[in-house]
């Protein structure tokens, strides 16, 4: 397939012919696809492969659309990888071919061109290509509709993929592409096509959230061409222009503060759109009104036109899928797309987990329904009860309209208390128990979907039910709900059994201790769906069983409970291979079994524990060697085994320790807490201080690496990034510290210089973080004093901030220990820090240690007799009398 020698690169007839051909197949719907593929691959090998693609695209005008679109298509693909390293002649030949064919008669054509333009750019750089300018400006001016449109797709697609590109000065232009631009795609908004209005319109919003300088001082334009395209026929232009106002209204709020009144009215009338997807982009606009803080009180006039509006949008659509979906019962089964991934949150020690996850998924594909149902929950959060007045008397109508034709409305009437809970909840709070009562019978509605959406409205008002238990009533209303719920998970429709398990695990979640009663009637129903429940919802289940275990503890622990909990689970786990990823939920499930169940767990605990071995080690070779594992690398089993493992250490106690010392658990940890994957790392650390609370002895011959392995951690220069990990590195230190004491010397200082730049820079970082930091800190200064004490006055203050912080228990106890120590060892050092010193002591509610209690008499008295000539009392003068008061019982 060699190139002709003599001037330009030229194609020959044979090469061209096989390449068209394979095309050709490859386009074909009977063809072998894997083996087109192949061969198109063998080809790509010949230097001028790319230069064939680029000749059919652009000059083999005989051959079919199709064809020569597939061979730009492929170009595409091809250049995103291979662009730099092609030759500059042919670079250069492929570029010059493409931009005569900006203005090709045929659309499909213009359009291929475009995304092969675009990738270029992406590639190289305008200043790589600067002869695509002038091509391009001088289609745009050229009046010519084809030439207009291909140039316009070429400039719109480069906008959408990087826009930031045309906002660089660029060497031999005056100005930056971008101010050359502009002004002609605000003329195009005035077209009289409406393709050209379309494009110039999307190309110009993808400049919106990067605001160059030139779209600044251009905005009053900018809105005048919105303002004009408001109306326009074409509905795709429509929705360019309510997405122009909500991105304006994230980004810069106040360019349309003036205009706000006429952008309301606007985007009420966009809400009534005869187009869908006009609707969903106007609908935007509220959520990002309240959500840029602007005044509430411009929205007001609004909200009784408004409100209506939203609730009559939250209906179900006539073609939304979740209709047909609502059909299926659990005989159906799932789908391949059905099963969505799932995602292990590592396990973390500390107050607060840096992940938020938010439960509330009413539907899974954001539409016009969820997104007014967003709108409705926000403005609930803004403008509280004064929605009410206008919003009940609507939900009321449509739920006393019990017609089976309107059923639809009656269940967006009960999303829309779904929606409100939080934000109107004191306005309802009255209320609740007339609206528990309406919603409690809808859970068994002869409509699928009315059943669904009263188990997620019930869960939004769970909290509130609970509170509600001190008086007869509210018990009786609690029971009902928690019954309805349980008869729910049992539903025969799959959409019923999900929203009914998940409400049911927020149930749980507010109600804690008050589950015990029901225990066994609860683990009935979720074991009994267990035993129904397909893949996708049997997910919900596990984590319905976790988190009653995390809800009730020990209470689980009675041999009734465990009957009717733990058979099931086994056969499960005994069912599924090691590279089934239903194991993880189930991992997970068992994660929480085991802290509940504490010692009462250990009668299952030998075959859990060694296949959490086994997982890891098979996981660990995987990685290396696929091959001889028989399994492909999947960090997700590792991750949930070393948690499980954590679980158990939690669970069992001491009780672990005949695990441990028959196993290789600590080589595998220790290459965990050096494997390349945060998650990973994240998990070991969390095991690595939770063995080394109850079975430190087996850590000990690698003691020193899993120190040093672990202080590495905490001295990385990406901390913000790592602070998972981090923050596990830096409690499983402080928990080695106190088991081996003196042993932990040689990295002590190591340690001390990373923790505190983290509490001096305290206001950046993750609260849990700087915690366990100064935890770790008064740890290693408890056990070591003399090694930290002659730097303490380099982080007294910032130390004794973090610790006022941190709230009574046995950790904090251990910090003052070694803050104690420190004193006793130094006291000089801590003389300048005196009155963060005494805030921290200040900051215990009661310290339960009597031992302690004294160590810190005897700190602050040492202090008063040290301090002479009024400079006792001129340090406790620059204390709050609050702290002075709390110091009183220290017998100062």
């Amino acid at each position: 397939m060699a190139a002709a020698t003599s001037g330009l690169w030229q194609p020959q007839e044979e090469g061209l012919r096989e390449i068209c051909a394979l095309l050709e197949q490859h386009i074909s719907p009977t063809s072998d696809k894997t083996r087109i593929w192949q061969q198109l691959q063998h080809c790509s090998q010949f230097p001028d492969f790319n230069n064939y693609l680029t000749f059919i695209l652009a000059r083999a005008e005989g051959t079919l659309v199709e064809i020569r679109q597939a061979a730009g298509l492929l170009l595409k693909n091809n250049l995103r990888t291979a662009f730099k390293s092609l030759t500059p002649s042919y670079q250069q030949y492929i570029k010059s071919e493409l931009l005569p064919c900006l203005g090709a008669s045929d659309r499909h054509i213009r359009s291929t061109v475009g995304t092969v333009i675009s990738v270029i750019i992406q590639q190289g750089g305008v200043p790589g290509w600067p002869e695509l300018l002038q091509a391009l400006l001088h289609c745009l001016d050229s009046k010519e509709l084809n030439h207009m449109e291909g140039a316009m797709d070429a400039l719109s697609k480069i906008c959408e993929d990087i826009p930031q590109e045309l906002d660089v000065d660029v060497p031999g232009l005056a100005e930056r592409p971008i101010n050359v631009f502009l002004p002609r795609l605000f003329q195009f908004f005035q077209s009289s096509h409406a393709s050209l209005r379309k494009l110039s319109l999307g190309a110009v919003n993808q400049f919106i959230m990067l605001m160059p300088t030139v779209l600044v001082r251009s905005m009053d334009q900018f809105l005048q061409g919105l303002f004009v395209l408001a109306t326009d026929p074409t509905a795709e232009v429509r929705k360019l222009v309510c997405s122009a106002f909500v991105q304006i209204i994230e980004v810069r709020p106040s360019f349309l503060e003036p205009h706000l009144r006429n952008i309301g009215e606007y985007m009420l009338l966009a809400n009534k759109d005869t187009d869908d997807e006009v609707c969903l982009e106007a609908c935007e606009f509220w959520s990002a009104y309240c959500e840029a803080q602007l005044p509430p009180e411009n929205l007001v006039e609004f909200l009784p036109r408004l409100i209506p509006l939203l609730l009559s949008n939250m209906v179900y659509a006539e073609d939304d899928e979740s209709l047909v979906d609502a059909e299926e019962d659990e005989s159906f089964p799932d789908r391949d797309q059905d099963l969505k991934p799932r995602f292990h949150a590592s396990r973390f020690h500390g107050s607060e987990n840096a992940e938020d996850d938010d439960d509330d998924d009413i539907v899974n594909v954001w539409n016009l329904r969820k997104c007014s149902a967003a709108a409705l929950d926000i403005l609930s959060n803004v403008y509280g009860d004064d929605l009410l007045p206008t919003l009940m008397p609507l939900v009321q109508a449509k739920l006393a309209n019990g017609g089976d034709e309107v059923w639809k409305e009656r269940e967006a009437a009960v999303l829309a208390f779904g929606a409100i809970a939080e934000g109107c909840i004191n306005g309802l709070y009255s209320h609740l128990p007339e609206i528990v009562s309406f919603l409690i019978p809808l859970l068994d509605d002869k409509f699928p979907l009315i059943r669904s959406i009263t188990c997620w409205t019930l869960s939004r008002y769970s909290k509130f039910v609970v509170q509600g238990v001190s008086h007869q009533k509210g018990y009786e209303q609690y029971e009902k709900v928690l019954m309805g719920l349980l008869r729910r998970v049992l539903d025969t429709n799959k959409r019923v059994q999900e929203a009914a398990c998940s409400a049911f695990a927020t149930l749980e979640e507010e109600s804690a201790e008050l589950l015990g009663p029901h225990l066994e009637i609860i683990l009935q129903h979720l074991l009994c769906a267990f035993g129904r429940y397909q893949k996708r919802n049997l997910r919900i289940v596990y984590d319905a069983i976790g988190t009653l275990a995390d809800a009730v503890g020990e209470e689980l622990n009675q041999p009734r409970c465990l009957e009717i909990l733990m058979p099931p689970l086994i056969s499960k786990w005994q069912q599924l291979s090691n590279s089934d990823k239903d194991l993880f939920p189930l991992l997970e499930c068992f994660t929480s079994i085991a802290q509940a169940l504490g010692p009462g767990f250990s009668q299952f605990a030998e075959p859990v524990f060694q296949r959490c071995l086994s997982l890891i080690q098979t996981q660990l070779m995987a990685k290396v060697d696929p091959v001889s594992a028989g399994v492909q690398y999947e960090k997700e089993f590792v991750v949930c085994s070393l948690d499980l493992l954590s679980g158990l250490a939690e669970g069992l106690g001491s009780g672990v320790e005949s695990l441990v010392a028959q196993s290789s658990l600590r080589e595998l940890l220790l290459q965990c807490c050096q494997d390349g994957s945060l998650d990973v790392r994240q998990s070991a650390l969390a095991l690595l201080g939770d063995l080394a609370r109850v079975c430190p002895t087996h850590l000990h011959p690698s003691l020193s690496e899993f120190l040093t392995v672990a202080a590495k951690q905490l001295s990385t220069p990406e901390l913000k990034e790592t602070v998972s990990v981090a923050n596990n590195a830096c409690w499983a230190i402080g928990e080695l510290a106190v088991k081996v004491r003196q042993e932990v010397s040689p990295v002590v200082m190591t340690v001390i210089s990373c923790l505190v730049p983290i509490l001096q820079n305290a206001q950046a970082l993750h609260k849990s973080l700087v915690e366990n930091s100064a935890i770790t800190l008064g740890r290693l200064s408890w056990v070591c004093p003399d090694l930290v004490s002659p730097h303490m006055e380099h982080f007294m203050q910032s130390w004794c901030t973090a610790l006022s912080k941190i709230r009574d228990d046995v950790e904090k106890e251990d910090a003052f220990r070694g803050l104690c120590a420190m004193v006793r060892a130094n006291p000089s050092g801590a003389l300048s820090s005196l009155v963060y010193m005494c805030i921290a002591i200040a900051s215990w509610h009661e310290i339960r240690s009597e031992e302690l209690h004294d160590e810190v008499c005897q700190v602050l008295n040492g202090y008063k007799q040290m301090l002479r000539d009024g400079a006792w009392e001129q340090c406790m003068s620059a204390l709050d009398p609050a702290v002075k008061e709390k110091l009183s019982k220290y017998q100062v």
